[in-house]
């Protein structure tokens, strides 16, 4: 049975530190908006994780900027049809299936894009997987998964992206973190765990180019607030209740920021107003911020949340449902809200 953890009595949300932050990031909003349609245009990117979510809208958007496509993904159905939607929308698109976590998967993803196209300017790893719940409660083997996709995966990838990019002499890797890796959520642990890992994997290559003057080679890392995708409906779920988040951010949004990053390479984007200011809080006082987080999301995943059954998610076979770009989340939250103020009213 799973207990439900009631939060300490400390954990009370001050909400000044956030109007603070607010203030200060709005200094620094992600992503430089990539207004031509051709920006893209003939370069060849691969993206990990292509089958639906961030990874799906990408490919579509730079499909339309006319962009060599290499997608890769478990679900081999879904993903030959993203690459039928790209050609349409404009781009050349090839499917590879690939699990992340299997070098040889990872080897054979990059040989693919060298022997159709010759080369490879981007590379953006976005698969990714979760598992809900207390850090005991979760099974040990579900949290190593967790590790063997978002971490070991990413570096299969960036391993073989960059070192394609010292022989071409150029290229962009953009990998996908979290503000959970700046700012930790309760109950995501082993996810939270990959995410810290990811930022500090980008801000150590980030050293070495430095060090050694590559210039035209760029590591960028991405940090969306959470956002409305069907990764809710992939995660593995030990919580006993149905996985829900609040404020969540339009996957658009993040999509954007992707596709700007191809053309104008940072080393870390944290994604809109909310992955700011929540960056910049745990900045400014780092206690108050993981206090306020820990009480109310434990609320809101928890104790507000209804019953669900225990799932193993898409963590080791894919499931084929949560095929779009948005998971509709927000929708079902609002129609949520909307037949509880109307049960209110009819009570009344």
């Amino acid at each position: 049975m799973t207990i439900a953890r009631k939060p300490s009595a400390h954990l009370t949300p001050q909400p000044w530190i956030f109007l603070l932050a607010l203030g200060i990031a709005t200094l620094n909003l992600a992503g430089c908006a990539t207004n031509s349609s051709t920006a893209n245009s003939g370069k060849v990117v691969v993206i990990a994780g292509a089958s639906s979510g961030f990874g799906k809208g990408v490919a579509h958007e730079l499909a339309g900027q006319g962009a060599k496509l290499v997608l890769a993904a478990r679900r081999t159905q879904l993903l030959d049809q993203v690459a039928r939607d790209c050609e349409m929308r404009g781009g050349q698109a090839v499917a590879v299936t690939t699990d992340v976590s299997r070098e040889e998967d990872v080897r054979r993803l990059l040989d693919t894009a060298l022997s159709r196209f010759g080369r490879v300017d981007v590379w953006i790893n976005m698969a990714g997987v979760g598992a809900l719940g207390a850090f005991e409660q979760v099974p040990l083997a579900d949290h190593h998964r967790v590790i063997d996709v978002n971490l070991k995966g990413l570096i299969n990838g960036s391993h073989y992206a960059l070192r394609q990019f010292h022989r071409q002499q150029s290229g962009t890797l953009i990998n996908i973190a979290s503000i959970a890796g700046r700012v930790p959520f309760p109950h995501y642990s082993s996810y939270v765990a990959s995410k810290h890992a990811v930022i500090g994997l980008g801000a150590s290559i980030n050293q070495e180019l430095r060090a050694t003057g590559a210039k035209d080679i760029h590591v960028v890392t991405i940090n969306p607030y959470a956002t409305d995708t069907p990764w809710f409906d992939h995660a593995a779920n030990y919580s006993g209740h149905k996985p829900r988040q609040i404020l969540l951010d339009p996957p658009d949004k993040v999509v954007h920021a992707i596709v700007a990053a191809t053309v104008h390479p940072r080393p870390e984007i944290n994604v809109g107003y909310k992955a700011n200011a929540a960056a910049v809080a745990e900045r400014i006082s780092r206690r108050l911020t993981h206090n306020v987080t820990a009480a109310v999301l434990h609320k809101v995943t928890i104790e507000d949340s209804p019953p669900a059954p225990i799932t193993a998610g898409s963590l080791y076979e894919p499931r084929h449902e949560g095929d779009s770009v948005d998971g509709g989340m927000r929708k079902r939250l609002a129609e949520g809200d909307l037949r509880k103020m109307e049960n209110n009213d009819a009570e009344r």
